[in-house]
């Protein structure tokens, strides 16, 4: 074989030559977009795991806050992105709930976006004022049969997690109550809700705990499929009345669509390693999470089913952003 047809051969062969992007990667900083403010579930998630990958990988993994309408500024920008793996998003549950209920969104998320890993599950609570004559689910249900109409409850913003599990049990309970959305987060929603101005809501156990110890609030339910180890005496919605009621927040990282197989298989691996550290573990049960960490294909599994399940909830509930 001659000298040309050599190099021919060999340049042929480059062309072809499966490329394994995730060897060396990350060669540089890892922007990780949390598309909600500083502060939330969201932001601490995305903190607490950008952390340990930056350990893991020697490299910054730098948190990015890009808010507005609903998370889903923070996840077009990421969808846009080259996917190199240089531009992640942290999304969850808002965006499933937003892929049918905001009716210009500028991505899909089913297409634009690819799952890595999941990050945690968690449940919320339903809570009342403490001047509400009740003390249970049924006590709630019949409550608002018998007033139809004037009950309120407060959640952080229409279309949010716990404004759509309000609406859920709305819809499974056959009530009418009334929703007060407040903008900018839950901070004046819980104040407002521990003054009495709101009678109810549906919110994260970390920011209820303070309230419900000092019986400036009561707690009917957590909202899951499991009690939560912060209340293990509280039951849940499905045991104390709604059976198959079901609202778990859950958050995880995700990737503009056409990340190369070899690096999606190694942040979903990285991922995995810093879920499972003792001190990670210990600091989601704080805020009252669970590390669920998951195969890229059954987290993707996982979101098409999210997406359906919220999508039939908003047309059921008739839920509109404002």
């Amino acid at each position: 074989m001659n000298a040309t047809l050599r190099v021919s051969l060999l340049s042929v062969l480059l062309v072809f030559a499966p490329v394994t992007w995730g060897q060396d990667y990350p060669k540089r900083l890892v922007r990780v977009v949390a598309p909600f403010s500083p502060g939330g579930a969201t932001d601490v998630l995305a903190r607490l795991v950008s952390q340990k990958l930056t350990e893991r990988w020697g490299q910054n993994a730098l948190v990015d806050n890009r808010v507005g309408a609903g998370g889903h500024i923070g996840a077009d920008y990421v969808a846009k992105a080259a996917p190199d793996g240089y531009t992640l998003l942290v999304a969850g549950t808002p965006h499933a709930i937003g892929a049918s209920l905001y009716r210009k969104l500028t991505y899909d998320m089913a297409k634009d976006l690819v799952p890595i890993n999941r990050f945690a599950t968690y449940p919320s609570a339903i809570v009342v004022h403490p001047s509400l004559p009740i003390k249970t689910v049924k006590g709630l249900i019949g409550l608002a049969k018998a007033h139809p109409g004037e009950l309120n409850f407060g959640s952080a913003g229409s279309g949010s997690p716990n404004h759509l599990a309000m609406e859920l049990f709305k819809t499974m309970a056959k009530v009418e109550m009334v929703h007060i959305p407040y903008k900018g987060g839950s901070g004046q929603m819980i104040g407002d809700l521990v003054s009495g101005q709101v009678q109810l809501a549906s919110i994260g156990l970390p920011p209820a705990m303070p309230f419900v110890k000092t019986g400036r609030l009561r707690v009917l339910a957590v909202t899951g499929t499991a009690r939560s180890p912060l209340l293990p005496e509280v039951p849940t919605v499905s045991e104390a009345g709604l059976p198959g009621f079901d609202v778990t927040s859950w958050y995880g990282m995700f990737a503009p669509a056409g990340l190369p197989k070899d690096l999606l298989m190694k942040l979903n691996a990285d991922i995995a390693a810093v879920l499972k550290s003792a001190d990670m573990g210990t600091r989601l049960a704080a805020l009252g999470a669970d590390p669920a960490p998951m195969s890229p294909e059954d987290f993707g599994q996982f979101v098409r089913e999210e997406i359906t399940k919220w999508a039939k909830v908003v047309k059921e509930s008739g839920a509109k952003v404002d």
